[in-house]
């Protein structure tokens, strides 16, 4: 009952070939894989099963038959060590022939579920939501994408884009997006931060700075990091990928980059190791190694590089791939939820104020007067007071005040949002219009403070929510107003004499600084100015001499009627010449 010969081998076909012309020789088929007999370790036959209810009831009776259950590996699955499985995903065509089959058997066999968590994957669709196909040229390539933009820019992208169980709209301006902004951004940290821990020699050696002696900006970031720590690994155990990934990206560019490296950056400038410096050192390499093995799972080319780069420098991980390190455990008593919240206070009013900006175009570096921020209670007070001179820092203001609640000082107004006022209050809606179009500022006020404000129409009760309208502010003269739920803030415009030259010297800073870049100047020297004279800008030159030469390491600053081999410095209507020579 064996084969005489093998009937592959008349056919010409070549084991180990993986050709498509050597595996057209063949089929697998019925009724030719019937020519092919088989033989077992104690040299019996062995034939194609023949004994087949369906193709899914075979691929449903899995988890036993891959470990030859009963016959082999029993308590195994008796025990539960394989079985249930913890979790399956597959396509949504697969709900009946894969899905059902698996617990119909197990059902039926053991009583029980086949796996505890299913995902039924969406579909990869073009950026405008159609089938990808040849035909309608929509389709696109994976393999050149990858190739342009690297595969963990795409996986990141295709992951946190949309949940799995969501059809994906696939756009490569996405994909490219992603690279810049997040893979980019984490690049540019780490880059920083390999700069300067070269300049000074940093190895990481030292003891850790204790927590309570470090900076308050240290203290928040690594509040920050481990909380992040603590919904990553609940994400991940819970199969969220999608939101792991947006949690780690809003880590990297809105905390850690644009937050914390962008506030502290002159901490990891010039003089020795002060422990003030350490503690920058040791707090930002902290947060670029957690977040290697926190992005791993995602993106785990680049994370293992970004991983070992660090490691080699400190050999803090005694592993050789972020893969076999020990996956981040966040410590509660390093989290202080009130100095995230006072945090994102700053964060949350510096957004608005430079929104404010950018609405009348007035660059950051120009100084203003004041910000004005109507309170809605004390503890609101008592959270933007605590960082108030961060703010002032940030959006490069004099002053900020706090008035009680806008009445007499901000003209409030409310908007309803039809979408959902309609369907909860049907036929009322009209009234209640009327009724919100003629709210008071003190019932505006109420609204924003208790969050739920209670009409009286006709004797019957109608009570909106802050989620249910728009609570907007009137601009008033010489100031610019912006409102965000309870936040309310108001910029004052106006440029006087005083703080334009103040901003002429911030900006001759700048450009300066861009000067030594592009000159190749290595960031410790030192270098001499001289600048073309100008009624615009002679003032401001003298008044705010020392602060130009301290910000770009000068030695000195003067002005001439002639600037010989000068950088052109052209400003909204004039411009100048500089020359910037190393010392």
């Amino acid at each position: 009952g064996l084969m005489q010969s093998n009937p592959y081998k008349e056919k010409g076909f070549q084991p180990g070939v993986y050709t498509k012309e050597n595996y057209d020789k063949i089929d697998l088929h019925r009724p030719y894989v019937d020519d092919v007999i088989l033989v077992s370790k104690d040299g019996k036959p062995m034939k194609r099963e023949t004994d087949l209810i369906d193709v899914w009831f075979d691929s449903g009776a899995m988890p036993y038959a891959q470990i030859h259950y009963p016959f082999e590996n029993k308590e195994l699955l008796d025990s539960h060590q394989v079985y249930p499985a913890d979790f399956i995903a597959e396509g949504v065509d697969q709900t009946r022939g894969w899905f059902f089959t698996l617990h119909a058997i197990a059902t039926m066999v053991f009583d029980s579920i086949s796996y505890k968590a299913v995902i039924s994957n969406g579909l990869v669709l073009d950026k405008n939501g159609n089938k990808m196909s040849k035909r309608l040229g929509n389709a696109v390539d994976p393999f050149s994408t990858i190739e342009k933009y690297g595969s963990d820019p795409l996986r990141w992208y295709m992951i946190t884009n949309s949940s799995p169980w969501d059809n994906l709209k696939f756009d490569v301006d996405g994909v490219e997006e992603v690279r810049r902004k997040f893979f980019g951004t984490l690049y540019n940290t780490y880059s920083f931060f390999a700069l300067y821990a070269n300049v000074d020699e940093f190895d990481y050696k030292e003891a850790d700075v204790p927590m309570a002696e470090r900076p308050e900006i240290d203290r928040w970031i690594l509040s920050v990091l481990n909380t992040l720590v603590k919904n990553v690994d609940t994400c991940y155990n819970e199969y969220e990928p999608t939101k792991a990934g947006r949690l780690i990206s809003e880590f990297v560019n809105d905390n850690l980059s644009n937050w914390y490296v962008r506030l502290n950056r002159k901490r990891f400038w010039g003089g020795g190791m002060t422990q003030d410096k350490l503690s920058a050192f040791q707090t930002l390499y902290t947060c670029l190694e957690t977040v290697a093995k926190l992005m791993a799972p995602i993106a785990p080319f680049y994370a293992d590089m970004l991983y070992s780069d660090l490691i080699a420098a400190t050999g803090r991980d005694n592993v050789v791939s972020v893969h076999l390190a020990k996956f981040p455990e966040y410590k509660e008593e390093m989290i202080d939820k009130e100095l995230e919240v006072r945090m994102q206070m700053a964060q949350d009013v510096t957004s608005m104020v430079l929104a404010l900006r950018r609405k009348v175009n007035i660059k950051v570096r120009q100084p203003l007067q004041c910000i004005m921020i109507p309170v809605v209670d004390e503890e609101q007070r008592a959270h933007i007071e605590a960082v108030k001179a961060l703010i002032m820092n940030e959006v490069n203001v004099k002053e900020i005040q706090f008035v009680d609640g806008a009445a007499g000082v901000l003209v409030k107004k409310v908007k309803c949002d039809f979408k959902k006022l309609g369907p909860k209050f049907g036929k009322q809606m009209k009234a209640v219009a009327a009724a919100v179009a003629e709210m008071s500022q003190e019932a505006i006020a109420e609204l924003e403070k208790k969050g739920s404000y209670t009409f009286n129409l006709d004797g019957a009760e109608a009570v909106i929510e802050t989620a249910d309208v728009e609570i907007f502010s009137e601009d008033i003269p010489g100031w610019l107003v912006a409102n965000e739920g309870k936040l309310t803030v108001a910029l004052e415009v106006t440029v006087t004499e005083e703080l334009r030259r103040e901003g002429i010297a911030r900006e001759l800073v700048n450009r300066i600084q861009n000067i030594r870049k592009s000159s190749g100047f290595e960031i410790t020297d030192k270098i001499k100015i001289t600048l073309s004279k100008n009624p615009q800008t002679d003032d401001a030159v003298n008044e705010y001499n020392d602060y130009i030469r301290n910000q770009v390491l000068g030695t000195s600053l003067t002005l001439a009627d002639n600037v010989e081999n000068g950088t052109e410095l052209n400003f909204d209507d004039f411009s100048l010449y500089v020359s910037v020579v190393k010392e």
